[in-house]
C-alpha cells in the first residue's frame, strides 16, 4: 500500500470529514423525494396527503424519475393529493399517468388510485397509528403498497407523525457503508443524526441521498473504493 494509498484510508475514516461527505451526497444526489416534488410534509395533513399520492407513484418498477415526473404531471392537472382523484374518470387517470410516462403500469395504477381515494379520500391523517407499528400495518394494508412504499413514505414523515421513527432501510444501510458514514459498532439511525446534525442537515435529506446512492450505484459498489473516493462523489464518476 502506497502512502497516498495510506492517506485516503485515513481521511475515509477521519470523523471530521464525514459532514462534508454527507453535504457532497445531498448535494450531488439530492435529498427528499418529497421535496423534489414541491411536497413539504412538514406542514400539516394537505401536504401528507400529497405525499401519499405521490409516494403511490413509486409503487410499480419504475424510476424515480418517472414517479417524479408523473406526479408532476397529476398536479398539473389538478390532482394534487388522494382527494384530488374523486371525480375524475380511470380514462382521465390513465391519459396523466401516460403524459407522465407511467405507460407500462397505467390501467393497473389507475384502477390502484381509484381504489385508494375510495379507502382513504383526505383523510390521510386516519392511517396514523398510536406507533410505528400500527402506523405501518394500516399503510401495508392500502392497495397496491407494500414494504418499500411504506418504507418511503415513513422515511419522509420521520418526526412529523409522532411515534414514526423507523430504522433505516437495508438499501440506505448497505450505501452508508459504501459511503463510509458508519460501520460495525454504529447505531445507523443515531449515526446519521449525529452527522446530519453535524453537516447542518435534515437527517430526512442524508437518508434519501443514501437511498438515491444505492439506486443509482448499488451494482458498482463491489468494484469502486466507497467512502471519500466514491466515483459518485469524484471528478471521475
Amino acid at each position: 500500500m502506497t502512502s497516498r494509498t495510506r492517506s485516503r484510508t485515513a481521511a475515509d475514516r477521519d470523523p471530521a470529514c464525514l459532514p462534508d461527505r454527507a453535504r457532497r451526497l445531498v448535494e450531488t444526489l439530492g435529498g427528499r423525494f418529497s421535496r423534489e416534488m414541491g411536497i413539504d410534509v412538514d406542514r400539516g395533513d394537505r401536504e401528507v396527503e400529497r405525499w401519499l399520492l405521490a409516494a403511490t407513484l413509486f409503487g410499480a418498477r419504475i424510476s424515480a424519475a418517472i414517479a417524479v415526473r408523473t406526479y408532476r404531471a397529476m398536479a398539473e392537472a389538478g390532482v394534487r393529493g388522494i382527494s384530488d382523484v374523486e371525480g375524475r374518470t380511470w380514462e382521465e387517470l390513465v391519459e396523466i399517468l401516460d403524459r407522465g410516462g407511467y405507460a407500462r403500469y397505467d390501467y393497473r395504477t389507475a384502477t390502484r388510485l381509484l381504489r385508494l381515494a375510495e379507502s382513504v379520500g383526505g383523510e390521510a391523517g386516519a392511517l396514523r397509528g398510536g406507533g410505528l407499528d400500527e402506523t405501518r400495518a394500516a399503510l401495508g394494508a392500502l392497495p397496491g403498497w407494500g414494504p418499500v412504499t411504506v418504507a418511503l413514505f415513513l422515511r419522509e414523515l420521520r418526526g412529523v407523525w409522532p411515534g414514526v421513527d423507523p430504522p433505516p432501510d437495508d438499501r440506505a444501510l448497505e450505501a452508508g457503508r459504501h459511503a463510509g458514514l458508519f460501520g460495525a459498532g454504529h447505531h445507523p439511525l443515531d449515526r446519521l443524526r449525529e452527522i446530519a446534525g453535524e453537516a447542518g442537515l435534515d437527517v430526512r435529506d442524508l437518508e434519501a441521498a443514501l437511498v438515491r446512492l444505492w439506486l443509482a450505484h448499488h451494482r458498482d459498489f463491489p468494484h469502486c473504493p466507497g467512502g471519500a473516493r466514491c466515483a459518485v462523489l469524484t471528478e471521475e464518476g
